[in-house]
């Protein structure tokens, strides 16, 4: 059976006379005469059909009932003054949920720094990390599954149909297994890569970073030898380390230190290397805790710039 509805105004008369155990104290505290607080308090016992008092011409007691249920009177009003204030905290981004997916290799730089200082400013706000590839952030935007992402593209290349905010950009370094001949110089000639066998992601993860690959072997007449294909950047890596071949990956994977794997730039008469860009980006809904997270991120983009 559905249970009554009762006014929270009937809530604080109870919490009045049951704090005062005196019913004229309690009007004057709630600055009303007794006769009416007298009713509403037989009236809020015939609704619950519990007797919360005891009375008599000397003295006013709570009820074993009416001492059970005061705590939780008095934490339901201390929650009731406190929601205009979580409301607005709310309406500004400082309290709420953010949804944050995220390709492996921003763990290897910006991120673990920028989630520790939102959360030192913004601790309201509850962050929910979701690693990803870019294929998968870009249907969770479009289903409404996450609010932003962090994905990897070619510069200019950004998702059109997203709201993006550029926040670093690197260029692709060889990581190679660390007994293979060419991990004995410090740079690496491109013509010395052009038969060797490449671990590389599938397309679809990474379109625009793929196809800048690949357009790098085609410019040199030649057509990358891919041995493998890997989603994720650390896997990559590892099947390097197992010697299946080289991968091109974004410069700040140089932080993951497998055994087994060296990193180096392109050197001599190369050209230049394929650069990757990361981008936050988002859809046309920003929630507050989104909004306060862009603003976040801009201004540590920007500071970062202005250190060099």
């Amino acid at each position: 059976m559905k249970e009554p509805f009762i006014d929270m105004r009937l809530w604080r008369q109870f919490a009045a006379v049951a704090e005062e155990l005196h019913f004229g104290r309690a009007a004057q505290r709630l600055h009303m005469t007794q006769p009416p607080l007298t009713q509403a308090i037989a009236g809020l016992e015939r609704t619950l059909g519990l007797q919360l008092f005891d009375r008599t011409k000397r003295s006013v007691q709570l009820t074993p009932a009416g001492a059970a249920l005061l705590p939780q009177v008095l934490d339901l009003l201390d929650r009731a003054q406190a929601l205009p204030a979580q409301a607005r905290a709310a309406a500004a981004g400082e309290v709420g949920r953010l949804r944050l997916a995220f390709v492996s290799t921003v763990g290897f730089g910006m991120l673990p720094q920028w989630v520790l200082a939102f959360r030192a400013q913004w601790p309201g706000v509850r962050l929910e990390l979701i690693e990803a590839t870019g294929d998968v952030q870009l249907q969770a935007l479009e289903r409404g599954e996450i609010d932003a992402g962090l994905l990897l593209h070619t510069p200019g290349q950004a998702p059109p149909a997203l709201r993006s905010l550029c926040v670093a950009q690197e260029p692709l370094v060889l990581a190679l297994p660390e007994l293979h001949p060419l991990a004995r110089t410090p740079t690496v000639r491109f013509s010395d890569l052009l038969r060797e066998p490449l671990v590389i992601f599938p397309r679809p993860i990474l379109p625009s970073l793929y196809d800048a690959i690949v357009a790098l072997y085609h410019a040199a007449g030649q057509v990358p030898q891919v041995a493998q294909e890997a989603i994720q950047m650390q896997t990559i890596v590892n099947l390097v380390s197992a010697d299946l071949g080289l991968a091109w990956v974004p410069a700040s994977v140089q932080q993951f230190q497998r055994p087994g794997v060296v990193y180096r730039q392109l050197g001599g008469k190369s050209p230049l290397a394929p650069v990757c860009e990361t981008s936050l980006v988002w859809g046309a809904t920003v929630p507050p805790a989104l909004a306060r997270w862009i603003d976040f991120v801009a201004h540590e983009v920007q500071a970062s710039a202005l250190k060099g």
